[in-house]
């Protein structure tokens, strides 16, 4: 049986728009739990609205494991949003903002423009030990019209891991979005596949 992780969560409560109280939070974590989910990884935003503090933040999830117990699991990462200040400060401190205990950093890119420089810019991380991972590519207009072969700077969601929403490949929570969020991730998931396969 294999364990379910929940890599991306908005479950700390006043600190972004996830849970607007600790008891949300705690609430929230307990549906997880009933519904197999053993282990959460809290990611609260890095951007110009959302100050990311890791020590302060490290103290919030220790504060609701307290409240919830041991089930489910609790760690820190980041829902890191990729800019310029952002980059420097994550190669400068290449553990500040990566899912705690990996080098995995969640990294969603921006709905307005994707950098034509982004595959030097992974490179760059991954110099530094870290692994960036798209997130949600799937839900990124621009990533959407992506076509479906080359593997360039104008298709990174085709060279570096990506993650998927379950609402994507999975019964849909957004009805209104979900159509084209599941034909963007079964063209991503296709590529994927045949790059891997090769």
């Amino acid at each position: 049986m294999f364990a379910v992780i929940d890599i991306h969560c908005h479950i700390l409560a006043e600190v972004d728009d996830g849970p607007k109280s600790w008891d949300v939070a705690q609430e929230m974590c307990r549906i997880a739990a009933a519904d197999g989910i053993e282990h959460i990884v809290a990611t609260p935003h890095a951007n110009e609205r959302y100050h990311y503090d890791r020590h302060y933040l490290a103290g919030l999830v220790h504060y609701l494991r307290q409240q919830v117990g041991s089930a489910p699991k609790l760690s820190l990462g980041c829902d890191f949003h990729f800019s310029y200040d952002n980059l420097q400060d994550a190669l400068d401190a290449p553990g500040r903002y990566t899912i705690e205990g990996s080098n995995y950093l969640l990294v969603e890119l921006s709905n307005y423009s994707v950098p034509v420089q982004l595959d030097e810019c992974f490179t760059r991380l991954r110099e530094v030990g870290v692994t960036a991972v798209i997130t949600h590519p799937e839900r990124n207009p621009i990533l959407q019209r992506t076509p479906e072969n080359g593997c360039s700077s104008a298709t990174p969601s085709m060279c570096w891991p990506a993650m998927l929403m379950t609402a994507s490949i999975a019964p849909p929570y957004f009805p209104q979005d979900a159509p084209s969020w599941r034909s963007s991730a079964a063209r991503i998931l296709r590529a994927h596949w045949s790059k891997t396969t090769r």
